[in-house]
């Protein structure tokens, strides 16, 4: 009685795991179909030299037309850099859109072709702040704004930095050439995250994450 009891719990086991199962995967289709839009026109307005305006206007499965606006970026790197002493170097660097200097990690655009991610990183941090990474470490891509832009930044972990001279010839130019380079204790830069003195997304990621690494 135990045996036949047993055993036909096991196949009520097996029988609800397999309906359930089906039953996932029935949402998961039916969702992909309702989330699948085709691109019925796409214009470009604007191109810019970084960045393209694109319009997209999408068909949903029901025939509804919308319209969607997409910035194409250039895609970024941004670098946490923590001394041996377990101090993180910071920029404050003058950001128009928003009209006033931020504090940041260093950072910038992919703009080299076929420059790979972690080469990108090394070199904004020899321009920017005139350090290398002994050890450089991608702690995450993620995506700035998926909902209007295609834009992804790469963080990375560069532990322990150390002096090296900027690149030959290169020289800070624009909003850069009046950054002032910041140091202070990684703790104490996660602490301005909490009191929401520090707003700028790519920092705020780079240092939780690096808290977590180190």
């Amino acid at each position: 009685m135990s045996d036949s009891s047993s055993a036909s719990g096991s196949r009520r086991g097996v029988s609800d795991s397999s309906s359930a199962s089906g039953s996932r995967r029935g949402v998961s289709e039916s969702f992909e179909a309702l989330n699948h839009f085709e691109v019925a026109e796409s214009r470009r307005p604007y191109q810019g030299v970084l960045s393209t305006v694109r319009v997209d206007t999408l068909r949903a499965h029901d025939g509804a037309e919308f319209q969607r606006e997409v910035v194409e970026h250039i895609d970024a790197v941004a670098v946490v850099p923590v001394t041996a002493d377990g101090e993180v170097v910071l920029v404050r660097h003058y950001r128009h859109p928003f009209r006033r200097v931020m504090l940041e990690i260093p950072a910038g655009v992919c703009d080299v072709h076929g420059e790979e991610a972690a080469s990108t990183a090394r070199r904004e941090l020899a321009e920017e702040v005139a350090l290398e990474g002994e050890q450089l470490t991608l702690l995450t891509t993620f995506h700035n704004s998926a909902g209007w832009t295609d834009e992804q930044t790469s963080i990375f972990l560069g532990c322990p930095v150390r002096p090296v001279d900027r690149p030959d010839g290169f020289v800070l130019t624009d909003e850069e050439a009046s950054m002032e380079v910041v140091r202070m204790p990684l703790e104490e830069a996660v602490a301005a995250i909490h009191r929401g003195e520090l707003t700028d997304a790519k920092t705020i990621i780079g240092l939780l994450l690096a808290v977590d690494r180190l």
